[in-house]
C-alpha cells in the first residue's frame, strides 16, 4: 500500500512539473487570482472625469471572503488614472454629486451599520458618508444637493424581533418578507420619509425635475417577483401618490426618462412567456397607449438590448447582444430602423453611462478582461485607458473565434471555440463544451476565462473549449429564445450535440475525449450528458445542476418564472414528461466519470438536486462519481477559496478523464494541490 500511495505521489509530482513548465507563459488557475478588471463607470456631469470601480481578487494571505472592489478616477483631459480607495473595501453603485465635485457610491464601511451612501471629494482625501439610514440601502439618487431618493427595507417586527431574543429562532416562510420602500432622506437631518408602503420598489428612477419616480413594483419582496410581477408605477415624490403607468407583461430590466421628461423608456420582455428582458419599449408620461400598442423598437431583429440611454427627446442609443458580439445602435423614434455607431467584434461590454456624446463602459476582448473605455459618438472613436493587467503581456494566449454551424434542422447556431494552445492542423484533440446557465443568456466573443468557465486554462492544456449559443440563448431575437419553450433539453440541446459532431467531422476532436461542464443550466446539460446521452461523453462536471426537475420545480425560489417563460405547463398536468426531462430518470445507464459541486444554502437549484444526482449514480451508475459540497454558498461560489478549489479540482477532473485514451478505475485524489498555500 506505501508502494501504491509513492507511486501516486511520484506521479502526481512529474504530472506538475510538466503543468509548472507549461504555465510559465500560459494562465494557470492560480492566475486567475491576480486578474483585476474594470466593473462600474460613471461620467462626471461636464465629462471631465470618469469614476470607475475595479474588482480585485481577495489575497489567499486574507481571511477567506468575496472580492474587492476599488474606486478608481480617470481625468479625462491628462488621460491620467488615480486610484481613490484600494484595500479590503468594496465599492458599489457609482455615481456623482448634483455639482459633479465629489465622487458618490454605496458601501459597507465600518463605522456605519449596514450598506450606506458616501462620497470622496474629486480633489482627493478621505470618503464621508452621506445617509445614517437605520437600514442597508439598495440604491440611491439625487433629488437635490441636500435630499436623496433611495429604496431600504422595512424595520424587522418587533415581535419577531422579540421572540429572536427569547431563542425562537424560527421563519414563517415566505411570509416574513419585509418591504422595500422608495424615501426622501434629509442628508442634514438624516430623516428618512416613508413614500411607498404594501408594496416592494426593486427599481426607480427620478424624472429630470426630480418630481416623480418611474418604479418597479411588485406585490412582495420575493425573488419569483422580482422576476415575473414587476410593472411600472409612477411615485409622486412629496405625496408618495402611486399611479400605474404600465401594465407590462412579464420580466421588466431599466427604465429611463428622456431629457425633457415626457416619455419613459424602459428595456422588458416582449410577452409574458420571454424569459428575455431584451426589448426595448417607450411610452409617453402619463401613458396613452397600453402596452400591447407600444412600438418595440427591436422587433423581429436577432438580437437582445442589455441596455439604453437617450442621446436626446427623440433618440435612444442601445446596447444590444447580437450572436456572440455586442452592437450599439441609435434609434431615432421617428424612423423604422436604427444606425450602428459601433459594430459588433470591436468589444464586449453590458451597461454603459452616456453624458452629451461621450459614452464610457467596462469592456473585453478575448485578448484582456474588462478595462476601461470610451467611445466618442461625434467622432466615432473607440478608446482604451486603462491596463489593469500588464503581466498579461507575457502570457500566449490561445486563438479564439466565432464559430458557425447547421442544427439537423437546418438552422444556423453560433458559439465561440478556444484552440489549443499548441493546435496542429490535422490532428484531434479532447475537447470541453461548456454550457451557460439561463439558459436566457449568451457566450460573448470576449474574455472567456473565469473561475467557473475554463478557458485558456484549458487551452494551455491542449483541449479544445466549445461554448455554443444553443435556442433558447439571449442574442438572436424572440423567436430563438422561444425555441426552447416547453421544451427542455429538446431541440436546444440538440444543437449542441449538432455542434460537436460538427467539430468532430472537420477533424478537430476526438470523439472518445469529449466532456460537458457548467452550471445552474449548463449543470442540467451536463448531468443529461451523463445520463440520457452517457455513451458520447467521457467526463463531466455538474455545478448547481437540475438533476430531478419534479422536484426541482416544487423547490425552487422562482417557481412561477420557471413556469411562464420555460415549461408552460405544471408538473401535476405532465408529470412524465417532466420527468422524462430529469436526468435521474437515466442516471442507472451512465457510464461518464461525473463531478458534483452544489452550494449548501442554494434556494434556485437546492442542493438536494447534487444528492439526487449523485446517489443515483453511486448505486446505480458504472462510472465514478464524486460530490462536494460548498457549505454556505448558494447558486455559484463567491469566496476566494471555493472559486480556487472549483477550477483546480474541475481542470484536473477533465484531465484525469479526458487526457489518456485508456479508461480509468480510480478517481484524483480527494484534496487537489491548490498551488497557493505553504
Amino acid at each position: 500500500m506505501k508502494g501504491y500511495i509513492r507511486k501516486l505521489y511520484l506521479t502526481s509530482l512529474l504530472i506538475s512539473a510538466v503543468f509548472l513548465a507549461q504555465s510559465q507563459s500560459t494562465i494557470t488557475p492560480q492566475n486567475l487570482f491576480d486578474i483585476q478588471s474594470a466593473v462600474e463607470v460613471a461620467i462626471s456631469p461636464d465629462k471631465s472625469h470618469i469614476a470607475y470601480s475595479v474588482n480585485v481578487p481577495r489575497p489567499f494571505t486574507d481571511a477567506a471572503g468575496g472580492d474587492y472592489r476599488e474606486l478608481h478616477v480617470f481625468n479625462v483631459t491628462t488621460q491620467e488614472s488615480v486610484p481613490f480607495i484600494t484595500g479590503n473595501r468594496s465599492i458599489f453603485s457609482l455615481g456623482w454629486t448634483p455639482d459633479g465635485k465629489a465622487i458618490t457610491f454605496r458601501a459597507n464601511f465600518p463605522d456605519l451599520p449596514g450598506v450606506q451612501v458616501y462620497a470622496i471629494n474629486l480633489r482627493g482625501g478621505e470618503s464621508y458618508p452621506l445617509t445614517q439610514h437605520t437600514a442597508s440601502i439598495n440604491s440611491y439618487e439625487f433629488i437635490d444637493a441636500n435630499t436623496l431618493a433611495i429604496v431600504s427595507i422595512s424595520p424587522e417586527d418587533p415581535m419577531r424581533r422579540h421572540l429572536r431574543s427569547r431563542g425562537f429562532n424560527i421563519d414563517v416562510f415566505e411570509e416574513e418578507y419585509r418591504h422595500l420602500n422608495l424615501y426622501r432622506y434629509d442628508m442634514k437631518t438624516h430623516q428618512a420619509t416613508q413614500l411607498t408602503e404594501g408594496v416592494t420598489v426593486f427599481d426607480f428612477t427620478l424624472s429630470p425635475d426630480k418630481k416623480m419616480a418611474a418604479a418597479a413594483i411588485a406585490p412582495r419582496n420575493l425573488v419569483d417577483d422580482s422576476y415575473m410581477f414587476k410593472r411600472i408605477y409612477t411615485v409622486d415624490m412629496e405625496t408618495g401618490e402611486m399611479n400605474m403607468l404600465m401594465d407590462n407583461p412579464g420580466k421588466l430590466a431599466n427604465m429611463a426618462w428622456s431629457p425633457d421628461g415626457t416619455r419613459l423608456a424602459f428595456r422588458g420582455a416582449s410577452k409574458l412567456e420571454d424569459s428575455v428582458e431584451g426589448s426595448l419599449f417607450v411610452t409617453d408620461v402619463p401613458s396613452t397607449r397600453p402596452f400591447a400598442e407600444l412600438r418595440n423598437y427591436v422587433q423581429d431583429m436577432e438580437l437582445s438590448v442589455i441596455d439604453f440611454a437617450w442621446k436626446d427627446n427623440n433618440t435612444l442609443l442601445y446596447a444590444a447582444e447580437e450572436s456572440v458580439d455586442i452592437v450599439l445602435s441609435e434609434q431615432r423614434l421617428d424612423r423604422p430602423s436604427r444606425q450602428i455607431v459601433l459594430e459588433g467584434g470591436k468589444v464586449v461590454f453590458n451597461r454603459f453611462d452616456h453624458v452629451d456624446g461621450l459614452i464610457a463602459f467596462a469592456g473585453n476582448t478575448w485578448q484582456h478582461p474588462s478595462e476601461l473605455f470610451t467611445f466618442e459618438l461625434r467622432r466615432k472613436r473607440l478608446n482604451r485607458h486603462t491596463e489593469l493587467n500588464p503581466w498579461l503581456k507575457d502570457v500566449e494566449l490561445s486563438k479564439q473565434t466565432k464559430v458557425r454551424w447547421y442544427a439537423r434542422d437546418g438552422k444556423d447556431i453560433e458559439g465561440v471555440l478556444l484552440y489549443p494552445l499548441n493546435y496542429e492542423a490535422g490532428k484531434q484533440y479532447p475537447m470541453i463544451v461548456y454550457i451557460h446557465g439561463g439558459p436566457e443568456a449568451a457566450v460573448k466573443n470576449g474574455w472567456s476565462t473565469f473561475y467557473s468557465i475554463w478557458g485558456q486554462i484549458a487551452t494551455a492544456r491542449d483541449f479544445f473549449v466549445f461554448m455554443p449559443n444553443y435556442r433558447a440563448s439571449s442574442g438572436r431575437g424572440v423567436d430563438f429564445t422561444m425555441a426552447g419553450f416547453g421544451d427542455l433539453v429538446g431541440v436546444e440541446y440538440d444543437d449542441v450535440l449538432d455542434g460537436i459532431d460538427h467539430l468532430i467531422e472537420i477533424g478537430y476532436v476526438d470523439k472518445d475525449r469529449v466532456g460537458m461542464g457548467g452550471g445552474s443550466y449548463g449543470g442540467y446539460f451536463s448531468a443529461w450528458s451523463a445520463t440520457r446521452h452517457t455513451d458520447r461523453f467521457a467526463a463531466a462536471v455538474v455545478f448547481v445542476g437540475i438533476s430531478n426537475q419534479i422536484s426541482k420545480r416544487n423547490t425552487t425560489d422562482i417557481p412561477w418564472e420557471d413556469y411562464y417563460v420555460h415549461w408552460g405547463y405544471w408538473t401535476h398536468e405532465k408529470w412524465e414528461d417532466v420527468y422524462s426531462r430529469s436526468p435521474v430518470k437515466y442516471a442507472h445507464n451512465s457510464k461518464t466519470p461525473t463531478l458534483i459541486l452544489h452550494g449548501t444554502e442554494d434556494l434556485r437549484v437546492p442542493p438536494s438536486q447534487g444528492l439526487e444526482l449523485y446517489r443515483k449514480l453511486k448505486l446505480h451508475g458504472e462510472a465514478p462519481v464524486r460530490l462536494i459540497w460548498y457549505n454556505a454558498e448558494g447558486h455559484g461560489n463567491r469566496m476566494n477559496v471555493h472559486r480556487l478549489d472549483y477550477i483546480v479540482r474541475t481542470m484536473e477532473w477533465f484531465d484525469y478523464y479526458l487526457r489518456l485514451d485508456e479508461p480509468k478505475d480510480q478517481m484524483p485524489e480527494m484534496y487537489p494541490d491548490y498551488g497557493v498555500f505553504d
